[in-house]
C-alpha cells in the first residue's frame, strides 16, 4: 500500500506578499496545500511584525506540497513567474522591503536545475533582468493562522480586491486548464 504523502513534493516560493500567491496556488489542481510562512531569515520562529521590519532577513513565502504526477515543479514555477514580477528587486508593486523579494528555495538538487533552467527561459520573456534569488532550503515558519487562507476570508478588504483578486483573475484567465 503506497502512502498519499510519498506521493508528494514540497516547493517553497516568495512572490511578494504571500497573500497575493496563496491564493493562486490554493486553485492550481495538483497542489494538496499552501500554508504561507517566512524563511531565508537569522531569527527562530518569527513573527509576522518582526519580518515585517525587514531586520529578520526572512522573506514571505508559500509552501507547497504538490502531487508530481499531477503538476510538475517546472509547471509551478512557471505560474511563479506569471504572478508577480521577477524583475523588481525586494518589491512588488506598493510591498517594498527584502521581505517581499522573488525567490525560490529548492529542496533539491533537481529542483534546483529546473529552476536555473526555467529563470533562464524567463530571461527572454522579461523586459528587465530577472532578480529571483535561488536559494536551498532554509527552516520553514509557518505564519500566524490569521494570514493562512487570507484571501479566501477576506476578498473584499482593500488589498485583496485591489491587489489579490487581479492576480487571481489573471491566474485562472492565463490557466484556466490547470484551475482545480
Amino acid at each position: 500500500m503506497t502512502s498519499n504523502a510519498a506521493a508528494t513534493e514540497v516547493a517553497v516560493l516568495g512572490g511578494g506578499c504571500f497573500w497575493c500567491t496563496e491564493a493562486v496556488y490554493l486553485e492550481v489542481r495538483g497542489v494538496r496545500g499552501v500554508q504561507s510562512g517566512y524563511t531565508g531569515g537569522q531569527q527562530p520562529d518569527p513573527t509576522y511584525e518582526q519580518v515585517c521590519t525587514g531586520a529578520t532577513g526572512h522573506a514571505e513565502v508559500v509552501r507547497l506540497e504538490f502531487d508530481p504526477a499531477v503538476i510538475s515543479y517546472r509547471d509551478l514555477l512557471e505560474i511563479f513567474f506569471t504572478i508577480h514580477d521577477p524583475t523588481t528587486l525586494n518589491r512588488q508593486g506598493n510591498d517594498v522591503g527584502t521581505q517581499y523579494r522573488s525567490v525560490i528555495y529548492y529542496q533539491s538538487p533537481e529542483q534546483e536545475a529546473t529552476a536555473r533552467q526555467v529563470i533562464a527561459e524567463m530571461a527572454v520573456v522579461w523586459d528587465a533582468p530577472i532578480v529571483t534569488e535561488l536559494s536551498p532550503a532554509q527552516p520553514f515558519y509557518k505564519a500566524e493562522d490569521y494570514h493562512q487562507n487570507y484571501f479566501e476570508q477576506h476578498p473584499l478588504q482593500g488589498y485583496c480586491a485591489f491587489v489579490v483578486a487581479p492576480k487571481v483573475a489573471k491566474f485562472r484567465k492565463t490557466y484556466s486548464n490547470r484551475l482545480k
